[in-house]
């Protein structure tokens, strides 16, 4: 079996690859909503990846949570989409 990676280019993730990292970033989306609801927050995941600030505020609440889950979650997500969370 031959298994080529696509490569390509996203606009919120920069170089992408389909296969693989193309799965570990939908269960980190999937996981950051799913969490994020936990705590009652609800996001739009479309948004997310569309509106920096949108991001960097949902990140920043994510990133103070009392959940250890969300904070671990948060933190790969925001290195995936190579977003910083801007300091209040």
């Amino acid at each position: 079996m031959n298994s080529q990676i696509q490569t390509g280019q996203n606009p919120h993730y920069g170089p992408i690859a389909t296969g693989a990292d193309a799965r570990v970033s939908l269960l980190t989306d999937v996981d950051f909503k799913w969490l994020m609801a936990g705590q009652g927050w609800w996001i739009d995941t479309t948004r997310l990846h569309c509106d920096a600030s949108y991001a960097a505020g949902l990140l920043r609440l994510a990133l103070a949570s009392p959940s250890f889950a969300l904070r671990e979650c948060a933190a790969a997500l925001q290195a995936q989409i190579g977003c910083l969370a801007p300091s209040s």
